[in-house]
């Protein structure tokens, strides 16, 4: 589906409901006879697993330890 600019703005929510409810693929929203931008539907999120990189990364034994002119320079401080 294509729309103007000035459609556009005056009905967003129902442009979005649709495809938000699959009445539309994407909605084309154009300005001048240009297509400017594109509502689509959001893709799914990836399912997320905890401890996916365990045992992948390692961390230096030291990684929490500031150097002193580091923790000086964010107070501040000018060595």
């Amino acid at each position: 589906m294509r729309v103007n600019m000035h459609e556009a703005k005056t009905n967003l929510s129902r442009l979005v409901a649709a495809v938000e409810n699959g009445e539309a693929e994407e909605v084309e929203i154009a300005r001048a006879g240009h297509v400017v931008a594109r509502i689509l539907p959001a893709r799914p999120r990836p399912v997320r697993v905890p401890g996916l990189w365990t045992g992948r990364v390692h961390i230096s034994a030291d990684f929490d330890e500031v150097p002193d002119e580091v923790a000086a320079a964010f107070r501040g401080e000018h060595p």
